[in-house]
Order: structure tokens, then sequence, then C-alpha cells
């Protein structure tokens, strides 16, 4: 039976050790690299306060997609959010698009109703959308009167 020298052996295990800390990495850090199981649409939101990268995108409760990138779009004085959608789902042209919170006070996503007109293909824009509820700003007027 053939022996490697110790240097071997560490070297072997400290590549395996990268290589394991590389994977990991990528799947819990949600990135998605050379993926082209899904397409990009964008939509406009008025408000789009704690939404954050990488947020689930989800229809009928089932998670579809992330959220890529929170822009602004300086033009219209809207928020532009880029989302990827899995290619196997078909959106429409009458698709609404809505910031959401999972519980009380928890994280928010989007929330996708389909609606029954024409498909889109990758790159299109959704219009109609829902920003989230500033649940600080509807308190406040409540305890001042505001109601």
């Amino acid at each position: 039976m053939k022996k490697y020298s110790k240097e071997t052996q560490v070297g072997l295990f400290v590549l395996v050790g990268f290589l394991a800390i590389a994977y990991m990495s990528i799947k819990l850090g949600n990135v998605h690299l050379f993926s082209d199981s899904d397409y990009a649409i964008t939509a406009k939101f008025n408000d789009v306060t704690g939404l954050k990268v990488n947020a689930p995108v989800q229809m009928y409760g089932v998670e579809m997609g992330f959220v890529e990138k929170i822009g602004i779009d300086m033009a219209s004085g809207m928020s532009v959010v880029t989302l990827r959608i899995r290619k196997d789902v078909q959106l429409t042209d009458d698709t609404i698009a809505s910031v959401k919170t999972s519980g009380l006070i928890g994280d928010k996503y989007i929330k996708i109703s389909r609606g029954g007109g024409e498909p889109i293909q990758a790159g299109a824009v959704l219009r109609d959308t829902e920003s989230s509820i500033d649940l600080e700003e509807l308190i406040s007027k409540y305890v001042f009167g505001g109601v």
C-alpha cells in the first residue's frame, strides 16, 4: 500500500475544506451562479420599505422566485424592483405585485396575484403594484387622532 507524505495529506485535507466552505457559502448565501432556470421582470412601486434583496417572491403561497435588485427611478419617483421568476411560471400582463409582511412584524416579501391577460416575456414591467404598509405610520395616525 502506498503511503502519502504528511504534507500531501494536509494539502488534500485543506483543499477539501476549502471546497466544502465554498459550497456551503453558495448554498446558504442564496447565490445564484450560472442559472438559466429563471427570467427577470421589473415592478415599479411607490414604496418598498423593509424589502430586501433575495426576499422571496410568492404566488398562491408557493415560492416562485426572489428579489434580485432594488433601485430608484428618479424620473418617475418610484422604486424599481427586479424580480427573478422561475421559467415554469408564466405571468400575464395584468399580474399584480404586492409588498407583504410575513406575520405581524416579519420579513417583507413580494406576493404575485396572477391575472388572466396575455402572457408576458422576460424583461417586462409590471405596472399594477401595491406598496408596503408602514405600520409605524398607521400607529402614529391612530395615537395622534389622524385616523
